[in-house]
């Protein structure tokens, strides 16, 4: 059965043509559909209010700019939306840490030992010269973040196994961690970089992204009532329109 929008028909043809921007979707065929749906309602509602449609896109920008119409949220706004939503401006403990890392050794007692010998070699020269941390994780370290002069970059808990995470969130910015960490992955010398406690986000830290979410929430809520009201106010033969969401 023909799909027809307030008169005008959308084609098989043109289904198949819009269904390559859907491939990602649970239903490619539904996806193109109602695109090519609401595009057609947005083109006529367009040429209904007197804009040039030879550029479709174009007459389309010029009608949204005209009819999504919000006001921005101020300072005022974001305030609110901060203190009603606490929860959502929490961030944990994190740090940046680098580390040289040694093999535990074959398996054998004598490898083991060689190899925490060398670690604890590496660690004692370390200590002595700090500055030397990165020049030994490129020399010795079997992490490919050794490439790197050891750095792991940024995380927080949870995110490194227990004991090395216990090693990094127990020693102070800017030292090496006294004794080898050992691991599953091996023996680590772990120098922490820098360390910041979790808790609430300062209102001043994260109100300029605050801002830009909240308008683009009544961006998208403007949207959606446009089109619901546009959908609910057309003649659509040989396909049901579902919910937007």
């Amino acid at each position: 059965m023909a799909i027809i929008v307030n008169g005008v028909e959308i084609t098989d043809a043109m289904v198949q043509a819009e269904l390559e921007n859907h491939t990602d979707t649970p239903s490619p065929r539904d996806a193109a559909i109602q695109q090519l749906v609401l595009h057609q309602l947005l083109l006529q509602q367009a040429r209904e209010s007197g804009f040039d449609t030879a550029n479709e896109g174009q007459a389309i920008g010029t009608l949204l700019d005209k009819e999504l119409q919000f006001v921005p949220a101020d300072e005022a706004a974001c305030i609110a939306f901060y203190e009603a939503n606490p929860q959502q401006f929490k961030q944990g403990d994190s740090a940046r840490a680098s580390h040289i890392l040694f093999p535990l050794g074959s398996g054998d007692e004598l490898s083991a030992t060689l190899a925490r010998a060398k670690a604890e070699g590496v660690l004692a020269e370390v200590q002595a010269n700090p500055s030397r941390f990165a020049d030994l994780a490129r020399e010795h370290s079997t992490c490919p973040s050794g490439k790197q002069g050891g750095d792991l970059g940024q995380f927080g808990r949870g995110q490194m196994v227990p004991e090395f995470e216990q090693a990094v969130f127990g020693t102070d910015t800017g030292h090496i961690t006294p004794h080898l960490v050992e691991t599953q992955f091996g023996y680590h010398i772990i120098q922490v970089n820098a360390r910041n406690e979790g808790g609430q986000l300062a209102f001043d830290d994260i109100k300029d992204r605050l801002g830009q979410y909240l308008n683009e929430m009544a961006g998208r809520q403007a949207m959606h009532d446009y089109l619901t009201k546009l959908v609910s106010a057309a003649k659509i033969e040989g396909y049901t329109m579902p919910g937007l969401n």
